[in-house]
């Protein structure tokens, strides 16, 4: 593999876990504020559901950052 490839390769594999880990946060942030989320189709529910999660989702991630930006 040459240099070009190994490094499309790395990005590609960091974007599929990046993926993976927001998918699993979004499940998780939904289950703690008891918004109804399962896998596959969700058109069911409210826009202020919807909203409830993407918004806490940013809320932790701000958290998260403004923790490791102390360290």
């Amino acid at each position: 593999m040459d240099q070009y490839t190994a490094r499309q390769h790395e990005q590609k594999e960091a974007y599929s876990n990046a993926k993976k880990a927001m998918n699993d946060m979004k499940y998780e942030v939904a289950n703690q504020i008891g918004v109804n989320l399962k896998k596959g189709y969700n058109g069911d529910l409210t826009s202020k559901e919807a909203g409830y999660v993407g918004g806490y989702m940013v809320k932790k991630m701000i958290e998260d950052s403004e923790k490791n930006m102390v360290k």
